[in-house]
């Protein structure tokens, strides 16, 4: 009997429904999977070696000036006032003009080490640790807006969307710490930057490998502890009946089922040990010294630096710190205006700590296998702005300077060059790409191979640009 369009869509209504019921309950299932403790795809690429087990990535948001810290430009000083000369070309920034003129920078660069490594009077304490840091002086990116710029640092586009540095290092290695975050993020306590979260976001990677930001304070982690009356044994018998009822029932391929209840075990192991782990009262006097806790200047990120040693201690696989957070010009190092005391403030506030935490990991025997990594999303420019009477700098995305330490990186080393007044990256360019690369690389991750599935196109942190400074291997 003939059927006619009316009738068709009647007799199949409850069929299109299921397929659409079909659809979310797999979505779910597929969400809580996500949230289960994750066994990476790429367990281990058999062709590297590891040299870092995890990696601490000190975000100097805002754009530290490489010419005031770790590129001496002598030439600054004797066309300080001048305009620029034409044979260093235009330069495409957000304020400049064409109007402006060099400036000079006031700081006095020293030899430091055995390897001689020039560094800013700005830096002295990370000058005592040059031979354990590679400065990398060629750095280069392709934006000169903070949140463009911030989104390259950390996923390697220039949009937001796509997964963090250290969501690709956690998916492809997973996590040694069963009771903490695979990637623990330890923003300022003046705010985030102009970024937000997508610069430790993890795109279209699993959610299980976003970082999960621990905050100031003695809860760092937001309704972490049981209320009060509520000890650990009681949670513990309300989680072991839960799981008895479950299993009862169980269908061995029911993938959602099994993940929320790792979620729930995760949950309360955190319980007992994410306490301890933040806990920095446990720390000898010295070390807390050492790190500048207790200086009100140096307070905030030096407890963050000895959190992040403390979580690596743990078995956490990616630590981000983030060096400025809040307003750009005086909780950054977005120095537009008075770079000398823009500089000076976030200095004072992240050198001691950046060198204490190089020489407490090396002390204890773990710098070899702990990655740290230094550097903002981009550099300043070599010409003084016209803001509060020429004395800051605008953005420079063409050429700036970054470092690293630990994690079989060659210490006391200088890769690279900029042009004689820091303007262009013009030996050995390292792109945000070679650095992406490189980390991967130590990581024991291989940056080519590692990819995701998204939206028809195999994605790789380092796209189709990255490549090793092998000059620092």
């Amino acid at each position: 009997m003939a059927t006619n369009r009316r009738q068709m869509l009647q007799r199949t209504a409850a069929g299109f429904g299921g397929l659409a019921l079909s659809w979310m309950l797999e979505q779910d299932k597929a969400r809580a999977a996500a949230k289960a403790e994750h066994k990476p795809p790429h367990p281990a690429f058999p062709d590297l070696q590891p040299r870092a087990k995890s990696c601490i990535f000190l975000f100097m948001s805002g754009g530290p000036s490489h010419v005031d810290l770790l590129d001496p430009k002598p030439l600054l000083k004797k066309l300080h006032g001048q305009r620029l000369p034409k044979s260093f070309g235009s330069i495409e920034t957000q304020f400049i003009r064409e109007t402006d003129i060099v400036l000079a920078s006031r700081r006095e660069f020293r030899k430091h080490g055995q390897s001689g490594t020039e560094i800013s009077d700005f830096l002295p304490h990370i000058g005592s640790v040059a031979d354990d840091i590679a400065v990398i002086r060629s750095c280069y990116c392709d934006s000169f807006i903070h949140e463009s710029a911030q989104y390259q640092l950390s996923t390697g586009r220039v949009v937001s969307g796509f997964p963090s540095l250290g969501s690709w290092v956690t998916y492809g290695l997973g996590s040694e710490a069963k009771d903490l975050p695979a990637y623990v993020v330890l923003p300022s306590k003046d705010g985030v930057t102009e970024g937000g979260k997508p610069v430790f976001g993890s795109g279209f990677l699993p959610v299980a490998n976003s970082g999960t930001v621990l905050r100031n304070g003695k809860s760092p982690i937001l309704d972490l502890l049981p209320p009060k009356g509520h000890d650990g044994r009681h949670y513990r018998k309300t989680i072991d009946a839960i799981r008895q009822m479950n299993a009862a029932t169980a269908n061995p391929a029911d993938t959602e089922l099994a993940a929320r209840i790792a979620s729930y075990e995760m949950a309360f192991r955190m319980q007992a040990s994410a306490p301890e782990a933040v806990d920095i009262t446990r720390e000898s006097k010295a070390t807390l010294d050492m790190y500048g806790v207790g200086n009100p200047a140096t307070d905030d990120f030096g407890r963050r630096c000895l959190l992040a040693r403390r979580m690596v201690e743990r078995g956490v696989r990616f630590v981000l710190v983030f060096g400025g957070g809040g307003d750009p010009q005086t909780q950054q190092w977005d120095a537009h205006s008075d770079l000398e005391d823009n500089h000076g403030r976030m200095c004072r506030a992240t050198d001691q700590p950046a060198a204490a935490l190089i020489k407490d990991l090396k002390q204890r025997g773990m710098l070899d296998e702990t990655l740290v990594v230094w550097g903002g999303e981009f550099g300043r420019t070599p010409l003084a702005e016209g803001k509060g009477g020429g004395k800051g700098r605008d953005h420079n995305p063409n050429g700036y300077s970054m470092w690293m330490s630990g994690g079989g990186i060659k210490g006391g080393t200088v890769v690279g060059a900029t042009d004689e007044i820091g303007l262009r990256a013009v030996e050995n360019r390292c792109h945000i790409h070679a650095i992406h690369a490189t980390i991967l690389h130590q990581m024991g991750i291989d940056y080519n191979e590692q990819t995701f599935l998204h939206n028809g196109r195999n994605e790789l942190l380092t796209d189709v640009g990255g490549r090793l400074i092998d000059e620092i291997i």
